[in-house]
């Protein structure tokens, strides 16, 4: 049975019934507007392929800097007071650039959970902009890292399922690096997790990681769950995941993000046919 949602929360949380059909007056004045914030960003966007069909599975939309710089000097500028609006205008910008750059698959949005106070406003923002794009919801997946500390792990799993109700997929970055491990699936099944890269890395060498890895994939195949490998690097950790059963997986091996654009997957990062 979920616990009680933090006061804040449940004053602020109202079900998606209660919205407005005509899609007016709730809305996230200033989503999209940079001088609310007081700082520029803009994407790049990675691929995550499926190595079983050789084809671009979705693209992860990476905060960058207005000229491309990393991300840390974008995320320096976020504080409390404006956390919230910078994360609703991530949604909308991400959205609009997958739109204008021809996206066909499906676009992989990381939010900030702590800064979803209204989930119903949250949503309603990013419907607005999906629908102004003319991008399908299906097509969106809302990424969250396990490693960001949630307060309130029931209100979390909450706002998850509001969004899988409205139409979006859901999926935890960085698992098995953070916060909540296996509890977080116990109390929410998302469409998706990626595999830390900490436990990729040099996993053909590793039994440890081995060990880990395998036990993960009999948890997501019983339980639905698609599996990413992210952060791949070299052929050795492809080919090992892939016998494991990860066909789905992201890193430098296949594609660096490229800045406003669609990164090209390189084609010798491939497996050799017949494995």
């Amino acid at each position: 049975m979920m616990r009680p949602l933090p006061p804040a929360a449940a004053s602020a949380f109202v079900p998606l019934e209660a919205l407005p059909a005509d899609g007016g007056p709730v809305r996230c004045e200033g989503c999209d507007a940079p001088e609310r914030l007081g700082f520029l960003f803009d994407y790049a966007y990675q691929p995550i392929v499926d190595i079983a069909t050789r084809q671009v599975f979705a693209h992860e939309a990476l905060v960058r800097g207005p000229e491309g710089q990393p991300a840390p000097s974008v995320l320096a500028q976020v504080t409390e007071s404006n956390r919230y609006r910078f994360d609703q205008a991530c949604r909308v910008k991400a959205i609009k650039g997958a739109q204008a750059l021809g996206m066909q698959q499906l676009l992989s949005i990381n939010f900030l959970p702590n800064a979803v106070y209204k989930p119903e406003v949250c949503i309603r923002t990013t419907l607005e902009a999906a629908r102004a794009a003319g991008f399908p919801l299906d097509h969106i997946v809302f990424e969250v890292t396990e490693g960001e500390r949630v307060q309130d792990g029931p209100w979390f799993a909450q706002i998850l399922r509001e969004y899988k109700r409205c139409g979006f997929k859901t999926a935890i970055d960085d698992f098995g690096a953070g916060y909540a491990g296996l509890k977080l699936l116990a109390d929410f099944q998302p469409d998706l997790i990626k595999i830390d890269m900490d436990l990729v890395r040099d996993i053909d060498t590793r039994r440890p990681r081995q060990s880990i890895v395998r036990a993960l994939m009999q948890v997501c195949r019983d339980l639905g769950i698609q599996v990413i490998a992210e952060g791949i690097e070299t052929p050795a950790e492809r080919d090992f995941l892939a016998d494991e059963g990860v066909r789905l997986m992201q890193g430098y091996l296949f594609a660096r993000p490229a800045f406003r654009a669609l990164a090209e997957v390189d084609s010798a990062a491939w497996p050799s046919l017949g494995r």
